[in-house]
């Protein structure tokens, strides 16, 4: 592309603002360009119906579970038969998210456009935080009922797991279907795998915080001269979450400010490598496209359809719980699974396209910002909300988090990839699974807890006999 003035290379946030823009028409990029304006139902519904793909398209057919979701919530009773309408429901709601922000990406500059599409991809995401924090109430029941804060840690590690080893493996798998080989530039996978490690670390202080001192703790509170009990402990540990929540969207924003400024950004070295080898370029640049009325209609209707089944999700899930569902694999597997699903459809069908350097960033993006920002924003909402979220994640969480780390770095290190690979890691993913599926309930397994200290395990004392206790020390 020639000219005074080259959109692609050029960042979100220029020094100075052009006189003109040539691959501008009335403010929007060419390829988002629909020749039309206003809003047209017979159009709309056209353009909603073909959505972004074939595999996109075909899963509109699942939008009647949409309203029978809606219709069983209010009028029944059928716990278990709510929540599944509600979860096949979500799969074409967020496909409608997903594809309703690409459309909006598309009439932006091309840099802008990827960033703003990203963060849609995150709506759901962040949607279902927020209604699980709202929704927590430790108080309620006996034991852990109403407690949904375990089920937020699995599912803020199940995102990046299901991005990481899921969408990935699919892409690499599907991609070397059709492609054999495919290789990607290493900016995309080595800052992408780079600040995820970063991200992974922070994340994890908290709880190699509390491994390294719940040994430390007096089991007793008051009847010791000790301070550094176990209230004390977790104390420290929500506070240490909440600090570093802050620093970790402080670093998210500073990544956005760099990636929407730099002309070398990552941004750009995907769009240039892969701008020309889009199989279906063409096909896509005449398929009818959302105006941009059309474009926000769109949004709304995917976000109230996402809220409301999210909320029923969410109110459904004790009694998925009590049905024999086990809370880590509702979290690391279930959730991101359908939360996910608009990105991964996207994903894939660029990585069929031969568009990997794209998809691959749709895979390491969002793994990024779940643990950059999505994951410290619920911490920081709990904080405001008067509830306890933390990020001391579970030992079993954590070292599924590193390991998964590891093996998806030591397949994007070479630069390429192959079917081979990305069966490999759906196969890790499979087995990740199924051992969430037996992980014991967070009252039962507390592996990052006090449970296992020497002296002190399986005991139990009553308010009583603490009370005697403590009574018996001051008289001594």
């Amino acid at each position: 592309m020639s000219g005074e003035y080259n959109h692609e290379s050029t960042p979100l946030l220029p020094a100075t603002i052009p006189r003109r823009i040539p691959t501008l028409t009335n403010g929007v990029a060419h390829e988002g360009e629909s020749g039309r304006s206003g809003f047209h139902p017979r159009h709309f519904f056209q353009v909603l119906w073909r959505s972004s793909c074939t595999v996109s398209m075909l899963v509109n057919v699942l939008w009647p579970f949409v309203p029978l979701a809606i219709i069983l919530h209010f009028v029944t009773k059928a716990h278990l038969w709510i929540f599944a309408m509600s979860y096949v429901g979500m799969v074409p709601s967020a496909n409608l998210l997903g594809f309703a922000g690409q459309e909006f990406a598309r009439k932006m500059p091309k840099v802008a456009g990827i960033l703003i599409e990203t963060t849609f991809g995150s709506i759901v995401e962040i949607i279902l935080f927020l209604v699980l924090i709202v929704k927590h109430n430790a108080e309620e029941g006996n034991g852990d009922e109403g407690n949904l804060i375990p089920i937020i840690q699995a599912a803020i590690l199940g995102s990046v797991l299901t991005n990481l080893l899921l969408c990935l493996g699919l892409c690499f798998f599907f991609g070397g279907i059709r492609h054999q080989t495919q290789k990607f530039h290493a900016i995309v996978s080595e800052v992408g795998s780079g600040l995820l490690l970063v991200a992974a670390f922070a994340l994890l202080i908290p709880s190699a915080f509390y491994s390294a001192l719940k040994s430390e703790t007096v089991p007793l509170l008051g009847a010791l001269h000790e301070t550094f009990t176990e209230r004390k402990l977790q104390e420290d540990v929500l506070k240490i979450s909440q600090t570093t929540s802050i620093v970790l969207i402080v670093a998210f924003f500073l990544y956005i400010w760099f990636c929407a400024s730099s002309q070398h950004s990552i941004f750009d070295e995907v769009i240039e490598m892969d701008e020309h080898r889009d199989a279906d370029r063409e096909d896509d640049m005449a398929k009818p496209k959302f105006t941009m009325t059309e474009t926000i209609i769109a949004l709304l209707v995917s976000i109230t359809c996402v809220t409301l089944l999210l909320i029923f999700l969410v109110e459904e899930i004790e009694h998925v719980v009590e049905s024999g569902v086990p809370d880590q694999f509702l979290g690391l597997i279930l959730l991101p699974l359908v939360e996910k699903a608009a990105e991964h459809l996207t994903a894939i069908d660029e990585a069929w396209d031969g568009v990997i350097n794209v998809a691959l960033y749709h895979c390491l993006g969002p793994s990024i910002q779940t643990a950059l920002f999505n994951g410290p924003l619920v911490v920081l909402v709990g904080w405001a909300l008067g509830k306890p979220m933390d990020l001391n994640f579970e030992i079993f969480m954590v070292a599924l988090l590193v390991l998964s780390i590891l093996v998806v770095g030591n397949f994007l290190r070479d630069g390429d990839s192959n079917w081979l690979e990305g069966a490999l890691l759906v196969v890790v993913y499979v087995i990740i699974a199924i051992a969430a599926w037996y992980y014991p309930n967070p009252d039962v397994a507390a592996s990052n807890g006090l449970e296992g200290l020497d002296g002190v395990k399986n005991v139990t004392i009553s308010v009583e006999m603490l009370e005697q206790i403590r009574k018996l020390l001051q008289q001594t």
